[in-house]
This record gives structure tokens, sequence and C-alpha cells, in this order.
């Protein structure tokens, strides 16, 4: 199982806080990730997943584009905070 978290604006553009999915071959990279859950969104809420400034956190370590996935992993996803 994966625990996927949303945060902030893209909670809000998704509609969704939290999600669980059933870890797969499928779903074995944040890459791979992301494209489904763009397609579970369907393109107008998934559209905010395809944004390359968004954060990815696994087990609360921020990670690249393409880092594997094991079951069991939390997942979370935010756009980048700026402060001043």
């Amino acid at each position: 199982m994966l625990q996927l978290l949303f945060f902030a604006l893209l909670r809000e553009q998704l509609g969704c806080a939290e999600l669980q999915l059933s870890w797969s071959e499928e779903l074995a990279t944040t890459q791979r990730l992301r494209a489904h859950l763009r397609r579970h969104f369907g393109p107008q809420r998934g559209a905010a997943l395809a944004d390359e400034q968004l954060v990815v956190a696994v087990n609360q370590y921020v990670v690249h584009s393409d880092t594997p996935l094991q079951p069991g992993d939390e997942v979370a996803f935010y756009m980048p905070v700026s402060g001043g």
C-alpha cells in the first residue's frame, strides 16, 4: 500500500487531501505514480501533477523525479514554498 498526501494549493486543485493505492509495478517509481495519478484525476484536475516545480517527498525526504517506491511508502506532493 502507498499512502499519498496532497498539500496546500495542490490539495485544493485535486479536491483530495490523501489517497491510498495498492503498490504495483505500475506505481514502482515516483514518475510512474505521477502518470497514474494524472489519469486517475482526469485531464483538468490531473494537470496540476504535471507541473515541473511540484515537490515530491517519500517518507518525508524530498526526492528526484524517478525515485523507486516500495510498499508502505508515504508519498507527499506539494508546491514549493517561497518566503520573504
